[in-house]
C-alpha cells in the first residue's frame, strides 16, 4: 500500500500541471486581447507565480479559474499605473521631436550681442553713482552692504538710486529690457 500513495500524489501533480498549462493559455489570451503579447506572456508568469505560492492546495479547475482572473485583473491594474507613472502612454519619438541643442542659433547669439552692446553703450552714459551701484550689484553685494560702501545715510537711499539709474537705463536702451 505504502506504493499507492505516491502515485496519487503523482497523478495530482500532473492533473495539476495540465490544468495551470490551460489555464495559462487562457490568461495569456485574456490579456492579450487587451495588451501586447509579450507583456500578457508576463502577467500569465507573474499570475502562475502567484497561484503556485500561494494557492498550491487548491487543484480543482472551478477554483482556480475564477482566483486566477481575480488576480490578473490586480495584475493588469498594476501594470497600468505602473505604465502610466513612466508615461510610456506619452511615450514620444525621438525622431519626431528632436532633443534641443545646448548651443545658441546664430539669431538668439545676435539678439543677446545686440542687448549687450546697448547695455554697454547704456551703462557708459549713466553717471559715475549709478555705474559704482551696477558695478557692486553685478559683484554680488546686497544694498546693505552697498550702503556702506558708497557711503548712504540710509538704506532707502541705495534703493532710490538703484530704481532711478535703472529707469534711466532703460530709457537708453529703447524704453524694455528685451527685444
Amino acid at each position: 500500500m505504502p506504493d499507492g500513495i505516491p502515485v496519487v500524489g503523482a497523478a495530482q501533480e500532473i492533473g495539476r500541471a495540465g490544468i495551470l498549462v490551460s489555464l495559462r493559455e487562457r490568461i495569456v489570451a485574456f490579456a492579450a486581447s487587451r495588451y501586447a503579447r509579450d507583456a500578457a506572456e508576463d502577467l500569465a508568469q507573474e499570475v502562475l507565480v502567484v497561484l503556485q505560492e500561494k494557492y498550491s492546495h487548491l487543484d480543482r479547475l472551478e477554483d482556480l479559474v475564477p482566483l486566477s482572473f481575480q488576480i490578473l485583473r490586480f495584475k493588469l491594474g498594476a501594470w497600468q499605473r505602473k505604465a502610466s507613472r513612466r508615461g510610456e502612454y506619452d511615450a514620444v519619438s525621438v525622431e519626431d521631436h528632436p532633443i534641443a541643442s545646448e548651443t545658441p542659433d546664430a539669431h538668439d547669439e545676435l539678439e543677446r550681442r545686440e542687448l549687450m552692446e546697448k547695455l554697454s553703450t547704456g551703462l557708459q552714459m549713466l553717471g559715475k553713482r549709478c555705474q559704482e551701484l551696477f558695478r557692486h550689484k553685478l559683484q554680488g553685494r546686497n544694498f546693505i552692504e552697498i550702503q556702506g560702501l558708497m557711503g548712504a545715510g540710509a538704506i532707502n537711499t541705495v534703493y532710490t538710486w538703484d530704481s532711478r539709474c535703472r529707469k534711466q537705463l532703460l530709457e537708453w536702451m529703447g524704453g524694455r529690457w528685451e527685444r
